[in-house]
């Protein structure tokens, strides 16, 4: 039986290349601009650090970790989510010692067991960036306005943000008795996972799947109603700066996003209705893993979902040529001249390929136009008797004559 990749995986395929590179470049291009560095974390950590972090009553805990227990018989997690392990990094490597803010961004593959579906798998990539130290509402805009520059830059124009504030610790739990005031006369139409979220974290309830379950919560009372002074003034001040930007923006009171350690403001960047981004403050999550108070803010941007939403606007991501030559060669010493060539033309950044396969003089001419090589040159006796070669240019035809001691002058006529 043909051995297959396991189901909610798939393979990034070289033809495919060319386009995540592209992303992951421009992601990383942009994120220089708001100063935001690198950072790469294990793609395991212990489990406890999800149950801590992402919270015990979400969906990804309850239903989507791949958890296993290794040698030592330690409990240990696949990461499904980027921010958990960054804020781990941070406090573990004292980076709160150094000068605020500190920004990092992230591309990395992350893993859930999840229904599949188009755009959603089990192991899927992410990029995302963690912005720690700064409390201003001022960071909350700036962290939306990186997201939606790089998904402009791509060629999004579709684009539309929402935005929402959970409230904190001093107002949040007035709403939860709010809203479990309001679900009691339907508690027994929950479903199972709603009825144990009810007590403990009845806003996941908001968050769930169930159609019925979205019935009930349909005419909910909105948190919003219930923010304390100093989340209103929060939320009032991120909408000023957004407004400063000419970032358009609705206020969205349905979003909760589904992770347990989001305070404040919360976002989601759609493309004609398809969620491309998600992310928001989370101000009490280093301290909850150990580290210092301090507050934080950052998204998440599943790569998978966003070549798929380009796909779906017919945006093409420019695909840089494979081969800039192609070298046929005639005879045993031809052979041997354009393997010498192709490696002086490697080493000045010219991309080369040669004849490995024992293809006839016509079987490489068809390939170098298969494989999309800009030119083509033969080398035969002729052409080592005279030292001179003709550099063929395939878009147009025209030939350029070169002496083929003349590295120099080759390499400027391959990069015309």
């Amino acid at each position: 039986m043909e051995v297959q990749a396991p189901k909610g995986t798939k393979d990034m395929l070289p033809q495919d290349a060319y386009k995540w590179h592209f992303v992951e470049n421009k992601f990383r291009e942009i994120a220089k601009f708001y100063g935001m560095r690198e950072i790469r974390t294990p793609m395991f950590e212990h489990t406890d650090l999800f149950l801590r972090g992402v919270g015990d009553t979400t969906d990804i805990v309850q239903k989507e970790m791949y958890t296993f227990n290794d040698k030592g018989n330690r409990s240990i997690t696949l990461k499904p989510e980027g921010t958990s392990p960054v804020v781990r990094a941070f406090i573990e490597n004292r980076l709160f010692n150094e000068a605020q803010p500190t920004k990092l961004y992230y591309a990395i593959p992350c893993f859930r067991y999840e229904n599949v579906q188009k755009g959603r798998l089990r192991q899927f990539h992410q990029f995302g960036t963690e912005v720690f130290g700064s409390k201003e509402p001022s960071m909350d805009a700036e962290v939306i306005a990186f997201a939606m520059e790089f998904l402009k830059s791509l060629g999004l124009k579709s684009l539309s943000l929402n935005i929402n504030n959970l409230g904190c610790p001093n107002c949040r739990p007035k709403y939860n008795e709010a809203l479990k005031k309001f679900l009691e006369e339907n508690y027994d139409d929950l479903c199972g996972l709603c009825q144990s979220r009810f007590e403990k974290n009845p806003m996941r309830i908001l968050d769930c799947k169930n159609k019925n379950c979205g019935e009930i919560t349909k005419n909910a009372p909105i948190i919003l109603d219930y923010m304390c002074e100093e989340c209103d003034t929060h939320f009032t001040e991120v909408k000023k700066y957004l407004d400063a930007l000419n970032i358009p923006y609705t206020v969205d009171p349905g979003i909760v996003r589904g992770l347990d350690y989001y305070t404040k403001t919360i976002f989601e960047i759609l493309n004609d209705d398809f969620t491309v981004c998600g992310g928001g403050r989370y101000d009490r999550l280093i301290e909850q893993l150990g580290g210092p108070e301090m507050p934080a803010v950052g998204f998440g941007l599943g790569i998978e979902r966003l070549l798929l939403t380009l796909q779906n606007e017919g945006i093409e991501i420019p695909n840089e040529g494979l081969y800039d030559l192609y070298i046929g060669a005639r005879g045993e010493d031809g052979k041997l001249a354009s393997f010498k060539l192709a490696n002086a033309l490697r080493t000045r950044g010219i991309k080369t390929e040669i004849n490995h396969m024992g293809r006839s003089l016509k079987a490489e001419m068809k390939y170098a136009n298969k494989i999309g090589a800009k030119f083509t040159v033969v080398l035969g006796d002729d052409e080592l008797q005279t030292g001179n070669a003709k550099f063929k240019r395939m878009s147009d035809g025209e030939q350029f004559e070169v002496n083929l001691n003349n590295i120099e002058e080759i390499v400027a006529i391959l990069n015309s």
